[in-house]
């Protein structure tokens, strides 16, 4: 039996209530992260494979437990190439360092503006580096997520072909060869999910507000962890107002229990399987549409998106392209729902020979079209939680007991940052006086020799 041990905040075999999940930032930060690590954890499962999801705990000091425990240590990421990342960039090229077993990143990308820069270079740069290196000693090959990091990466001095090669995200390939992308008839009374994202030029927001009041059978699914604190809680607001997003409670698309937040990537699968259309500029929220079969239009806002959306030729619309005039009755019309479809098996393949690359296990070993999948049949074991309501559509003792539980974690989250701060304020207080001991040691040392050296030069004078 294998063991391995994944980047990941949760097992999509472990059923997490919402105050478990923003008490342990089970997500990530971002629900989306639980599509790709789904597809991870249902390809590596195999009979003879168990997979231990780390809970964002990868503290360099647990390097000795880790080669002890685990045969692989499998990370997949998302645009972990940026400046915000640095810091656990840093922590995961310490901890790969140290450890003897293979290290797999799976999916990995950049994050930059829609028309990067390449050639400029990124502050990152050397971090990206330091952890490319390190991961390359474990691992056969780096899968990137699209052309645009593949080219970063060789801006950096990694070979495309034998350091990285594109995969696409592996969300992709969550269910296997095919996409069934279902031809629904989407008409005004159509059940229609929306994402967006507050990061989104203005000209697309307003759209997707328009998309919103064509079709009021609409549910929007925020990804944040700020949003999952909303819709459990009510509150706090996002930001004071605004026109164009769902930001507070007050919002009619919060008050009129329009809103659904996933808690697990199953459910999300189920209720957005339902929808006959999915649209707007959530990456993660119109992949899930299209691997649960149902039509979606996304609109990429960076590179990121934009290398996806090309790679996998995911039905989408470029921002430059929305006007006022632009709406999304009229788009259903246009676009190619099936578009992903047409290249699936081919980057389907890619990926496979990836992980073949790596050596790692997968339930497509012995044919590309597996019957016996272990996660699906542990998965029918699992009673999996619907997607959460916001507090205007749950009943008191429901809206009773949420209360209490947002209270209790807003008050142990604030003790937390108390003992945070009190931990860094020691941390820097023994910093600063092993300092002051390095610097008393420098000075006597210094006092030292300029004795010794007086004494010489008295002793050179006495002897003329």
């Amino acid at each position: 039996m294998k063991n391995f041990i994944i980047r990941a905040g949760m097992s999509p075999l472990e059923t997490f209530d919402a105050p478990h999940i923003m008490a342990k930032n089970s997500i990530g930060g971002n629900v989306g992260n639980l599509i790709y690590q789904f597809s991870v954890f249902r390809t590596l499962m195999t009979n003879d494979t168990n997979i231990t999801p780390d809970y964002y705990d990868y503290d360099p000091k647990f390097a000795d437990e880790i080669n002890e425990k685990y045969d692989a240590y499998i990370i997949p990421l998302a645009d972990a190439f940026r400046k915000e990342f640095v810091p656990s960039l840093r922590k995961y090229t310490q901890l790969i360092k140290k450890l003897k077993i293979p290290v797999i990143v799976i999916g990995v990308g950049l994050r930059a503006p829609f028309e990067p820069k390449l050639n400029e270079g990124f502050e990152f740069d050397e971090d990206v580096k330091a952890f490319v290196s390190a991961v390359l000693e474990k691992s056969s090959i780096i899968g990137l997520r699209g052309e645009i990091t593949s080219e970063y990466l060789t801006r950096l001095g990694f070979k495309e072909g034998k350091d990285h090669m594109v995969i696409g995200c592996p969300s992709m390939y969550s269910f296997g060869r095919e996409l069934n992308i279902r031809e629904t008839n989407i008409t005004k009374d159509s059940m229609v999910c929306v994402n967006s994202s507050r990061l989104s030029p203005k000209n697309v927001l307003d759209f997707i507000t328009r998309g919103m009041e064509e079709y009021p059978n609409h549910y929007f699914i925020p990804q944040w962890m700020k949003e999952l604190k909303l819709v459990y809680g009510g509150a706090p607001r996002l930001v004071e107002s605004s026109e164009n997003y769902p930001v507070r409670m007050s919002d009619p698309t919060y008050m009129n229990d329009r809103v659904r937040f996933p808690l697990s990537a199953q459910s999300w699968f189920d209720f957005i399987g339902q929808a006959d259309l999915s649209f707007g500029a959530r990456l993660h929220g119109n992949i899930t549409a299209t691997i649960a079969g149902t039509p979606s239009i996304l609109i990429p806002k960076d590179s990121r998106m934009r290398e996806l959306a090309e790679y996998h030729q995911l039905t989408h619309i470029m921002a430059d392209k929305i006007t006022e005039k632009t709406t999304l009755s009229h788009l259903v019309q246009e676009v190619d729902f099936q578009a992903p479809t047409k290249v699936q098996a081919k980057n389907f393949d890619i990926f496979i020979d990836f992980l073949n690359k790596n050596n790692l296990g997968h339930i497509y070993k012995d044919t590309l079209y597996p019957t016996d999948v272990p996660m699906d049949k542990k998965l029918k074991e699992v009673e999996v939680l619907p997607p959460l309501h916001t507090i205007t559509g749950i009943g008191m003792n429901e809206l009773a007991e949420r209360l209490e539980n947002f209270y209790k974690l807003e008050v142990s989250g604030k003790a937390r940052k108390i003992e945070d701060l009190q931990k860094k304020l020691s941390d820097t207080q023994k910093k600063l006086s092993d300092r002051d001991k390095k610097v008393k040691k420098l000075q006597g040392t210094v006092n030292r020799k300029a004795v010794r050296l007086a004494l010489k030069t008295a002793d050179l004078f006495a002897r003329k």
